[in-house]
């Protein structure tokens, strides 16, 4: 397998990449999900948000990356079986998945510096605060946040069904592709 993105494959950096950013999505959501409910006693009542933060900063790294990497090593080309309808309805929902998935970033970051202090990434550095002017900008912040991260969680939900609705009933390389399993030979040909 390689590292770069092929005619037809997706490569192994782009594939550790796409799964990377799932298990982040997932465990930042949970993780949400489970410290909003903490009490005020809880050993994990500080804890729990500042490894929220720094890995969320991290995901919002690593979703550059992404980006600059599709850029050096575009994906494979879509399927020829993909009818029309299906190209489009995938090129709006990747677009779809990366808009949400800046924008509850960008939210969550403007949660955090309201205050006007810095986010400290694991203690190994600190993003600044830049804006801080927004009225009630905590408050605003958070709803957008919340909502927003359960619609990515939604769309990430609806992009794996599809997913699964391309090789259980389709039965077409789509799934494959990101699993870095090569297509048969004979269908790598059709394809292409």
């Amino acid at each position: 397998m390689h590292w770069r993105n092929t005619a037809t494959a997706y490569g192994l950096l782009s594939i550790g990449m796409h799964w990377l950013v799932a298990l982040a999505v997932f465990g930042l959501f949970g993780l949400g999900l489970w410290m909003v409910g903490l009490d005020y006693y809880s050993s994990w009542r500080h804890t729990a948000p500042e490894l929220h933060k720094g890995i969320g900063l991290g995901l919002f790294a690593l979703m550059l990356l992404r980006l600059l990497w599709r850029l050096v090593s575009p994906p494979p080309a879509p399927l020829s079986s993909y009818s029309r309808l299906t190209r489009l309805g995938a090129t709006l929902g990747h677009s779809a998945l990366y808009l949400a998935l800046f924008a509850v970033m960008l939210a969550g970051y403007l949660i955090s510096t309201a205050d006007g202090r810095g986010i400290s990434v694991f203690g190994w550095f600190e993003v600044p605060a830049s804006i801080t002017s927004i009225p009630e900008q905590e408050d605003v912040a958070g709803a957008v946040h919340f909502y927003l991260a359960w619609g990515l969680v939604i769309l990430a939900g609806l992009h794996g069904l599809a997913a699964l609705k391309h090789h259980f009933i389709d039965r077409d390389a789509t799934l494959r592709r990101m699993l870095g399993r090569p297509q048969p030979t004979s269908q790598a040909h059709k394809e292409l």
